[in-house]
């Protein structure tokens, strides 16, 4: 099949929308940190575009969706992206060339490692964190995409994830909750405030995320097609619904959050991205009222009863957003919108033990994998930093800068 340039370009404008999502990811975190810890939580997002970028182009897109070994990781033919170039893939991607395909899924996969950071900043070693990025990607990220979307055992299974749910979502935050237990908690944690520094950069930050999301669940259609606009309107759909009911939850608490809104916002784009291809608008709306009651609860639990320390409630909003999601794609999925998908709507049932499968395989894969890695590089280098660091702040005892003060001389 011949090259389709509006689908190229909407790929390529796609993939530079993801892209852009992990600096957004950088001041969402960044925002909701500790002024003394704001500059290295910017970082810990913003260096995975340099090493993840530079690991999916050696190995990374081989590993994810080379020719299959056994179903659990593609085979090195693609390695240094060998015979990766301006020709569509006769097995992804038809009407893009396959460098386009090829850089688009990287998109995916430096934001993946990047979300985990949420969990376990002000309190990791960078030079720890690195080695970390890419062993995790080199290790689960890899297989997990392969597993899923690169022709893998969950894809032949019958397992829907139309843009990440399990591959982004339930993979990084189920990792964050494994490496966040390795680190344990903040100094401090929970007796002393550990307020925003900044919420202004928290809701530019969700504001990119949501601009970026539209590419990341849109453009999962590959082409600039149908498919791609309901799944555009689904994306906006759910984000809504999820803001909104956030904001009514905390308002039953105290007052109308700002924090709360936005969080609520990103949940819902979390939860509709497994299903942004497969479900109507109604069901939309559904998955975002839900994912807000599930995430929120979920925090409030982690948080307040087990007093467990997901410094930015990564689990909390991409594990439990991301399972809700899989879940729901099982039950909302229907051939009205993609002639693919098929859920209980439809009389398949069945459908949904197929994504239960999926969120169990891929959440103890990533669990059980964390934890090794994590364990590993903990007893050689070290994963926390020293208790004088931590109460420095990592900004001057990692990076040897001020958010906003400059240099340190």
């Amino acid at each position: 099949m011949p090259i389709n340039s509006g689908d190229t370009a909407w790929l390529l404008v796609s993939a530079a929308m993801v892209l852009f999502m992990t600096p957004g990811l950088a001041f969402f975190y960044g925002g909701m940190a500790r002024r003394k810890n704001l500059l290295s939580t910017l970082m810990m997002s913003f260096v995975m575009i340099g090493i993840v970028g530079i690991i999916w182009v050696l190995y990374g897109y081989s590993l994810g969706f080379g020719p299959d070994l056994g179903g659990f990781v593609g085979n090195l033919g693609f390695l240094g992206m060998k015979g990766v170039g301006p020709l569509p893939s006769a097995v992804y991607a038809t009407t893009v060339p396959q460098s386009a395909f090829a850089m688009y899924q990287g998109m995916f996969a430096i934001i993946t490692v990047a979300l985990i950071t949420g969990s376990v900043v002000e309190r990791i070693k960078f030079s720890s964190l690195i080695v970390f990025a890419v062993a995790w990607m080199t290790l689960i990220y890899t297989p997990v995409a392969h597993w899923v979307w690169g022709g893998g055992w969950l894809a032949k299974l019958g397992a829907l994830d139309f843009a990440g749910g399990t591959v982004v979502h339930i993979n990084a935050g189920v990792s964050a909750l494994a490496l966040a237990m390795l680190l344990g908690k903040r100094k401090g944690f929970p007796h002393e405030p550990m307020e925003p520094n900044n919420i202004p950069l928290v809701v530019l930050g969700a504001g990119i995320l949501w601009f970026g999301w539209f590419g990341f669940n849109a453009g999962s259609a590959l082409a600039a097609n149908g498919l791609a606009s309901s799944a555009f309107l689904n994306t906006n759909t759910a984000a809504a619904a999820a803001s909104l009911t956030w904001m009514f939850l905390s308002w039953r608490q105290r007052k109308p959050a700002v924090l709360g809104a936005v969080t609520g916002a990103v949940a819902g784009l979390v939860a509709i991205t497994p299903a942004a291809g497969y479900v109507t608008p109604m069901a939309a709306i559904a998955i975002g009222i839900v994912v807000s009651f599930i995430s929120f609860y979920s925090l409030i639990l982690i948080k307040s009863k087990i007093k467990f320390d997901d410094a930015l409630d990564v689990f909390a909003c991409h594990g439990m957003g991301g399972i809700w999601g899989a879940i729901a794609t099982g039950i909302f999925a229907t051939t009205a919108i993609n002639s693919a998908g098929s859920g209980a709507v439809d009389g398949n049932w069945i459908q949904i033990l197929k994504q239960l499968a999926a969120v169990a395989a891929v959440a103890g894969f990533a669990f059980i994998g964390t934890l090794v890695i994590g364990k590993i590089i903990d007893k050689t280098l070290g994963l926390r930093v020293k208790p004088v660091d931590e109460i420095v702040g990592l900004d001057i005892s990692q990076h040897g800068e001020r958010a906003y003060g400059g240099l340190m001389r």
